[in-house]
Protein backbone atom coordinates (compact mmCIF):
# COMPACT_ATOMS: atom_id res chain seq x y z
CA UNK A 1 0.00 0.00 0.00
CA UNK A 2 1.03 3.45 -1.17
CA UNK A 3 0.85 6.67 1.17
CA UNK A 4 -1.68 7.89 -1.71
CA UNK A 5 -3.71 4.94 -0.47
CA UNK A 6 -3.65 5.37 3.15
CA UNK A 7 -7.05 7.30 4.22
CA UNK A 8 -6.18 10.17 6.24
CA UNK A 9 -2.60 10.89 4.79
CA UNK A 10 -1.96 14.17 3.80
CA UNK A 11 1.60 14.37 3.56
CA UNK A 12 4.70 12.30 4.01
CA UNK A 13 8.05 13.91 4.68
CA UNK A 14 11.54 12.02 4.19
CA UNK A 15 14.78 13.29 5.98
CA UNK A 16 18.28 11.54 5.75
CA UNK A 17 21.71 12.15 6.89
CA UNK A 18 25.19 11.11 6.61
CA UNK A 19 28.30 12.17 8.74
CA UNK A 20 31.61 12.05 6.99
CA UNK A 21 33.77 14.53 9.65
CA UNK A 22 32.50 14.07 13.38
CA UNK A 23 35.13 16.18 15.74
CA UNK A 24 37.54 16.43 12.41
CA UNK A 25 38.06 12.72 11.55
CA UNK A 26 35.84 10.01 9.56
CA UNK A 27 34.05 7.68 11.53
CA UNK A 28 35.44 3.88 11.72
CA UNK A 29 31.87 3.33 10.60
CA UNK A 30 29.93 5.76 8.72
CA UNK A 31 26.35 5.70 9.14
CA UNK A 32 23.33 7.00 7.53
CA UNK A 33 20.30 8.23 9.77
CA UNK A 34 16.75 8.86 8.12
CA UNK A 35 13.30 9.82 9.59
CA UNK A 36 10.18 8.69 7.81
CA UNK A 37 6.91 10.90 9.37
CA UNK A 38 3.65 10.73 7.81
CA UNK A 39 1.07 13.74 8.57
CA UNK A 40 -2.46 12.06 9.10
CA UNK A 41 -6.11 13.31 10.45
CA UNK A 42 -6.42 12.54 13.82
CA UNK A 43 -9.46 10.04 13.40
CA UNK A 44 -10.53 10.67 17.52
CA UNK A 45 -11.36 14.43 16.90
CA UNK A 46 -13.68 15.61 18.79
CA UNK A 47 -14.37 12.25 20.87
CA UNK A 48 -13.92 12.47 24.66
CA UNK A 49 -11.78 10.67 27.26
CA UNK A 50 -13.93 7.40 27.15
CA UNK A 51 -13.78 7.30 23.32
CA UNK A 52 -12.50 3.56 22.43
CA UNK A 53 -9.66 3.86 20.46
CA UNK A 54 -8.90 0.14 19.36
CA UNK A 55 -10.62 0.05 16.78
CA UNK A 56 -8.98 2.91 14.94
CA UNK A 57 -5.34 1.99 15.98
CA UNK A 58 -6.04 -1.54 14.35
CA UNK A 59 -7.53 -0.43 11.01
CA UNK A 60 -4.93 2.73 10.55
CA UNK A 61 -1.72 1.71 12.36
CA UNK A 62 -0.64 -1.38 10.60
CA UNK A 63 -0.71 1.03 7.00
CA UNK A 64 1.46 3.58 8.82
CA UNK A 65 3.51 0.93 9.66
CA UNK A 66 3.69 -0.43 6.06
CA UNK A 67 4.37 3.13 4.81
CA UNK A 68 6.92 4.45 7.17
CA UNK A 69 8.62 1.01 6.68
CA UNK A 70 9.17 0.80 3.44
CA UNK A 71 10.62 4.29 3.32
CA UNK A 72 12.93 3.57 5.56
CA UNK A 73 13.81 0.37 3.97
CA UNK A 74 14.55 2.21 0.33
CA UNK A 75 16.14 5.09 1.60
CA UNK A 76 18.48 3.21 3.27
CA UNK A 77 19.13 0.17 0.79
CA UNK A 78 17.19 -2.48 2.36
CA UNK A 79 16.17 -3.62 5.78
CA UNK A 80 19.47 -5.62 6.31
CA UNK A 81 21.23 -2.45 6.15
CA UNK A 82 19.65 -0.82 9.40
CA UNK A 83 21.06 -1.43 12.47
CA UNK A 84 18.89 0.77 14.94
CA UNK A 85 15.36 2.13 14.91
CA UNK A 86 12.63 4.07 16.75
CA UNK A 87 9.41 5.59 16.63
CA UNK A 88 7.86 8.37 17.95
CA UNK A 89 4.33 11.07 17.74
CA UNK A 90 3.06 14.42 17.76
CA UNK A 91 -0.41 15.23 18.13
CA UNK A 92 -1.73 18.60 17.49
CA UNK A 93 -2.96 20.92 20.09
CA UNK A 94 -6.96 19.18 19.74
CA UNK A 95 -6.11 15.85 20.56
CA UNK A 96 -4.54 13.81 23.32
CA UNK A 97 -1.25 12.48 23.96
CA UNK A 98 -3.04 8.98 23.99
CA UNK A 99 -4.21 9.53 20.59
CA UNK A 100 -0.75 9.15 19.37
CA UNK A 101 0.05 6.55 21.64
CA UNK A 102 -2.75 4.54 20.22
CA UNK A 103 -1.12 4.83 16.88
CA UNK A 104 2.31 3.80 17.80
CA UNK A 105 2.45 2.04 21.28
CA UNK A 106 0.33 -1.08 20.24
CA UNK A 107 1.58 -4.45 18.44
CA UNK A 108 -0.17 -3.22 15.13
CA UNK A 109 2.36 -0.64 14.44
CA UNK A 110 5.70 -1.50 16.42
CA UNK A 111 5.39 -5.05 15.93
CA UNK A 112 5.32 -4.31 12.31
CA UNK A 113 7.97 -2.38 12.24
CA UNK A 114 9.98 -4.55 13.72
CA UNK A 115 9.64 -7.39 11.57
CA UNK A 116 9.42 -4.90 8.04
CA UNK A 117 12.74 -3.89 9.39
CA UNK A 118 14.43 -6.99 10.69
CA UNK A 119 14.60 -6.12 14.48
CA UNK A 120 13.58 -8.32 17.37
CA UNK A 121 14.18 -5.64 20.24
CA UNK A 122 11.31 -3.30 21.10
CA UNK A 123 11.25 0.26 19.46
CA UNK A 124 12.15 3.19 21.54
CA UNK A 125 9.64 6.39 21.34
CA UNK A 126 9.14 10.08 21.77
CA UNK A 127 5.55 11.56 21.66
CA UNK A 128 4.51 14.88 22.20
CA UNK A 129 1.36 17.48 21.84
CA UNK A 130 2.64 20.35 19.76
CA UNK A 131 1.65 23.01 17.08
CA UNK A 132 2.75 22.89 13.62
CA UNK A 133 6.44 22.92 12.98
CA UNK A 134 7.69 21.63 16.61
CA UNK A 135 10.59 19.59 15.93
CA UNK A 136 10.60 15.63 16.41
CA UNK A 137 13.36 14.17 18.39
CA UNK A 138 13.46 10.36 17.40
CA UNK A 139 15.50 7.97 19.96
CA UNK A 140 17.06 5.13 18.21
CA UNK A 141 19.05 1.78 19.66
CA UNK A 142 20.04 -1.49 18.17
CA UNK A 143 17.42 -3.31 16.25
CA UNK A 144 18.74 -7.02 17.95
CA UNK A 145 20.68 -6.12 20.81
CA UNK A 146 19.04 -3.04 22.83
CA UNK A 147 21.95 -3.13 25.49
CA UNK A 148 24.74 -1.74 22.62
CA UNK A 149 25.27 1.51 23.65
CA UNK A 150 27.00 2.68 20.57
CA UNK A 151 23.93 2.75 18.54
CA UNK A 152 22.26 4.77 21.37
CA UNK A 153 21.32 8.19 18.79
CA UNK A 154 18.81 10.15 17.78
CA UNK A 155 17.45 11.98 14.53
CA UNK A 156 15.77 15.18 14.57
CA UNK A 157 12.89 16.06 11.84
CA UNK A 158 10.58 18.74 11.69
CA UNK A 159 7.50 19.30 9.41
CA UNK A 160 6.71 22.92 9.02
CA UNK A 161 2.89 22.63 8.55
CA UNK A 162 2.24 19.82 10.55
CA UNK A 163 0.90 18.84 12.66
CA UNK A 164 -2.48 21.06 12.68
CA UNK A 165 -4.63 20.83 15.42
CA UNK A 166 -6.64 18.05 14.33
CA UNK A 167 -3.67 16.04 12.76
CA UNK A 168 -1.07 13.91 14.34
CA UNK A 169 2.64 12.90 12.75
CA UNK A 170 3.33 9.86 13.35
CA UNK A 171 7.46 8.95 12.67
CA UNK A 172 9.98 5.91 12.25
CA UNK A 173 13.27 6.42 12.01
CA UNK A 174 16.42 4.26 11.54
CA UNK A 175 20.27 4.06 11.04
CA UNK A 176 22.33 2.04 8.81
CA UNK A 177 25.45 1.95 12.07
CA UNK A 178 26.41 3.48 15.15
CA UNK A 179 27.49 7.11 16.71
CA UNK A 180 30.23 8.55 14.99
CA UNK A 181 33.46 7.28 16.71
CA UNK A 182 31.70 5.56 20.02
CA UNK A 183 33.71 4.57 22.93
CA UNK A 184 31.96 4.66 25.88
CA UNK A 185 31.67 0.69 26.43
CA UNK A 186 28.60 -1.64 26.62
CA UNK A 187 25.57 -2.08 28.73
CA UNK A 188 26.62 -5.88 28.80
CA UNK A 189 29.71 -5.76 29.97
CA UNK A 190 29.90 -2.68 32.51
CA UNK A 191 31.37 -2.90 35.97
CA UNK A 192 29.04 -2.91 38.77
CA UNK A 193 28.06 0.41 40.19
CA UNK A 194 26.11 1.37 43.23
CA UNK A 195 26.02 4.33 45.57
CA UNK A 196 27.86 2.37 47.75
CA UNK A 197 30.52 1.14 45.79
CA UNK A 198 31.11 4.75 44.74
CA UNK A 199 31.26 5.56 48.22
CA UNK A 200 34.18 2.91 49.48
CA UNK A 201 36.25 4.32 45.93
CA UNK A 202 36.67 7.43 47.30
CA UNK A 203 36.84 7.44 50.92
Amino acid sequence: MTAAQTPGIRKIVYYQEETFLENGQEPAVPAVRAAAAAVLANPWTGSGPSADLASGSESVAPQLARVLSDRLIEGLGGAERIEAFGKAAIVGTAGEIEHGAALIHTPYFGNLVREFLEGSSILCFADDRAEAGQPLVIPMWHKTAAATRSHYQTITTRIGDGPRADEIVIAAAASTGPRPHPRIGDRSTDPTVTSAILEGANA
